[in-house]
């Protein structure tokens, strides 16, 4: 044995090290992987060859197993739909072990849909008038989703005007031509309301009608009444200011237009007038199953680990929570209150319009919704060149609170990677990462901390159509989140939002929340930390943002929540986003660099919050914005030129199109790289 040993060290040396130097990583990429074949052609009882594939996920998962611990394995899918009756669940079994990989990949050049769908059809004519057609469907589903060939319907849906409704405690009181509208539902027992504010968008079920008045389900009506931006109170609203709007939705009687539709799921009904007249022969409709297609997780003490997702579209999902007694009372940014509070007001409507001490209570308590792929306990989990198309809410969420995880486990992963993807035609947002509650931004047990995410070279289009407070991108308490090169277009709410907390969470805390009336840390619950948040070292950079903040004027195209130190934002382009903010450093802002970006045609290119309507007290300081391009608009908040809280320095106004070469180099250069190569939204199937 010594003579061995002396051998192999003495040929390290002849050889410049390489022998020694080959890790066990080395080895296992040398050894061939073991791939297994799945096709929807396929049969269980086969061996997952090449010309004996597996028909379903579930079976190839097994066979992984039995292949992880000794071989990189790939489980390659053949085009077609892979239907689940069930979401797939990924533990820590069925990553790579000892150092092997496995990954889930398509054929070369395809996308295979994994899909939470059924397929709807046989349809008869209901009603010649409106051409309305009915089909059955399972007793007991429902959805707030349906896809019609390949395109989102939209639910019967009717506004009523602010000036026709009044409030108290249990509902609405309708007049006027409100009253009418109403009368023209026969059942209302799926009713709802949506409202859309300055910055949230809720939904609150109807429990009964009597007469001319909504009565609402419990809980969800008492937390869309208190706090902030609630549907009573919206900040400001005017005739033609859309951020206060009021829809009643979701009955038969509100179908009256081209690919609307609705689900009676009691009476196992699907009534839709075809989207471009006619009948419904040869419509596709995708009617979802599942509330969530994939959860990948760990336990509370083993991470899954070297588990990879490329070239997959993952579709058809519908996430049902705002259709419970909790509803969908929106806080910001698809953080939401369920459930009872201790000490909720006897008079919501005049003690808590715009916040109150029972409020601060639940801060640190709001909910996440979950993702249709969701992540947790995890580490070097990735995603390449895959299609995230058709989902009922978030697309991808990354290491979210607990409570947005089917695993139960939250938080926890480090080293997941979300490149080249597509994300298109999404109820909700494209990726969250992160959660919002305490372990989130200072986790209890260092294992929970949420690590180096990685999101590049993403299309996203056509986001948060049915939950418009959804961002885009949304990254809290991250340490190191590195969002670059993506392309963004045509969402609602903000592009890229980072950060969370409104300096409450920071070291000190914010002192507004303490001397002033909102009274935040008069609770235990609510503490004063010493130590910084995670919300820290996140690059957002080379980005292009264009076509976003259709809805809501609050926010910005980019936009940071609190602290960050080490934070950048840089040489990003924002383009047609009309009278909106382009950059926004809100309450509690401190330590980031905003530098080298260009704005075009923006009303306000640059906003901090620095609440100067509380000073002396500082919130919001120590940022930096520096040799910025804009051609349109001001600045506005707390900045001032040189030294001091909030630095502004050789920042350039811009006339016209008339972009300096460096500014141009900035527009030319975001997006994403060509290096990538096309990253674009796959057949239509």
């Amino acid at each position: 044995m010594k003579r061995i040993f002396i051998y192999t060290l003495m040929s390290c040396f002849i050889s410049g090290g390489a022998a020694f130097a080959q890790q066990p990583w080395d080895l296992q990429e040398a050894k061939p992987p073991v791939v297994i074949r799945v096709s929807p052609d396929g049969n269980d009882a086969n061996s997952g060859a090449l010309d004996a594939p597996f028909a379903s996920l579930v079976r190839a998962q097994q066979e992984v197993r039995r292949h992880n611990r000794t071989h990189n394995v790939v489980v390659e899918l053949a085009d077609g739909v892979y239907q689940l009756d069930e979401p797939l669940q990924f533990r820590p079994q069925d990553g790579g072990q000892d150092g092997y990989t496995v990954t889930w990949r398509g054929q070369e050049g395809i996308n295979p849909v994994i899909s939470g769908a059924m397929s709807v059809s046989e349809w008869s004519l209901y009603d010649e008038a409106l051409n309305i057609y009915v089909a059955d469907t399972p007793k007991g589903l429902n959805s707030r989703q349906l896809w019609i060939n390949n395109q989102m319907g939209q639910r019967g849906s009717v506004q009523i005007e602010r000036e026709n409704v009044s409030f108290d405690e249990s509902g609405l009181i309708l007049s006027g031509e409100a009253t009418d509208i109403l009368k023209r539902v026969e059942d209302a027992k799926y009713l709802e309301i949506n409202g859309i504010q300055l910055f949230t968008n809720r939904v609150s079920p109807v429990a009964d009608v009597e007469g001319n008045r909504l009565v609402m389900q419990q809980p969800a009506w008492k937390n869309n009444i208190w706090g902030y931006d609630t549907i009573p109170y919206p900040p400001y609203f005017d005739e033609n200011n859309i951020n206060a709007s009021i829809f009643l939705t979701n009955a038969l009687a509100f179908v009256d237009d081209p690919g609307e539709w609705f689900i009676d799921p009691e009476a196992g009904k699907l009534y839709v007038i075809p989207p471009n007249g006619g009948s419904m022969d040869n419509v596709q409709v995708d009617l979802p199953e599942l509330s969530y297609l994939v959860s990948i997780s760990g336990s509370e003490t083993t991470l899954i680990r070297d588990l990879s997702f490329e070239g997959l579209r993952f579709s058809y999902t519908s996430w049902l929570q705002p259709s419970s007694p909790d509803g969908y009372a929106n806080q910001q940014s698809g953080a939401f209150i369920t459930g009872e509070t201790d000490g909720y007001p006897d008079e919501p409507l005049k003690e808590c319009s715009w916040g109150c001490p029972a409020f601060e209570t639940r801060r640190n308590e709001w909910s996440q919704i979950p993702s249709a792929v969701q992540v947790s306990a995890a580490e070097r989990v990735s995603f390449d060149r895959n299609i995230f198309a058709h989902l009922g809410q978030v697309a991808l969420g990354v290491g979210n609170d607990a409570n947005a995880h089917a695993s139960g486990v939250g938080l926890s992963t480090r080293g997941v990677s979300v490149t080249r993807n597509v994300f298109y035609d999404l109820s909700g947002g494209a990726i969250f990462a992160g959660g919002i509650q305490r372990d989130a931004h200072h986790p209890s047990d260092p294992y929970m901390a949420n690590r180096d995410v990685l999101i590049q070279n993403n299309r996203i289009q056509k986001v948060s159509q049915d939950y418009q407070d959804n961002s885009a991108i949304l990254s809290t308490y991250f340490d190191s989140a590195i969002i670059i090169h993506n392309d963004i277009s045509d969402a609602m709410y903000d592009a890229i939002d980072i950060g969370w907390g409104w300096g409450i969470n920071d070291v000190g805390g914010n002192p507004i929340y303490r001397m002033k009336a909102r009274s935040h840390y008069d609770h235990l619950e609510n503490l004063i930390y010493d130590t910084p948040t995670l919300h820290r070292n996140v690059t957002v950079a080379y980005n292009r943002i264009h076509g976003v903040k259709k809805f809501f004027h609050d926010g910005g195209a980019i936009y940071n929540l609190s602290g960050s130190e080490g934070t950048r934002i840089f040489e990003n382009y924002i383009s047609n986003i009309g009278d909106r903010i382009a950059i926004y450093l809100d309450e509690g802002s401190k330590g980031i660099t905003v530098r080298n970006n260009v704005v075009e045609d923006a009303s306000v290119w640059l906003n901090v919050n620095a609440v100067r309507s509380a000073a002396p007290l500082r919130v919001t300081y120590d940022n930096v914005a520096i040799n910025n391009w804009f051609n349109k608009g001001e600045d506005n908040g707390g900045w001032v030129v040189g030294a001091g809280d909030n630095q502004m320095i050789d920042n350039h106004s811009v006339r016209g199109d008339r972009w300096p070469k460096d500014a141009v180099r900035v527009m030319e250069a975001a997006g994403i790289e060509a290096s990538a190569g096309p990253v674009e939204y796959g057949e239509v199937r």
